[in-house]
């Protein structure tokens, strides 16, 4: 009996486990293969060695992708596409600050955390930064 509890306590523990991709489950936006290089002494990328001032960069993701440097050391980066809307009913969401809104039902998403008060938040990609590269990859 012991095992069988020790085997159910083993299995809850591994459910429970995660990688911190919680945007994978959205079935609004297809899984694309990231791996961007971001230069920040090249003028396109040069505001992300500032906090809050989040690029766009595009060709990459389902509608581009959205970074921001958030502090010392620190990045998000998220794709541009409407997380709660088909993707082929919406262009790219917009930056408004540190928010991106979505073209179709204008609701705003936090570039610090993703969120915006919907099913959905951002579908979110890793960050690396190293001197003056930023490496967006999944």
């Amino acid at each position: 009996m012991k095992k069988i509890w020790f085997f159910i306590a083993f299995t809850a523990v591994l459910f429970a486990c995660s990688d911190n991709n919680r945007s994978n489950n959205n079935p609004y936006i297809p899984n694309y293969s990231i791996n961007a290089f971001l230069d920040t002494n090249l003028p396109t990328y040069n505001k992300l060695l500032y906090p809050s001032n989040p690029v766009y960069v595009a060709n990459y993701g389902a509608k581009g992708i959205i970074v921001m440097k958030t502090g010392e050391g620190t990045y998000t980066a998220f794709d541009a596409a409407c997380p709660n809307q088909a993707l082929t009913s919406c262009t790219a969401m917009t930056i408004d600050g540190i928010y991106a809104v979505c073209s179709c039902d204008k609701t705003q998403y936090n570039l610090f955390t993703g969120l915006g008060g919907k099913e959905y938040p951002m579908k979110q990609y890793r960050v690396e930064s190293s001197g003056t590269v930023v490496h967006v990859y999944n």
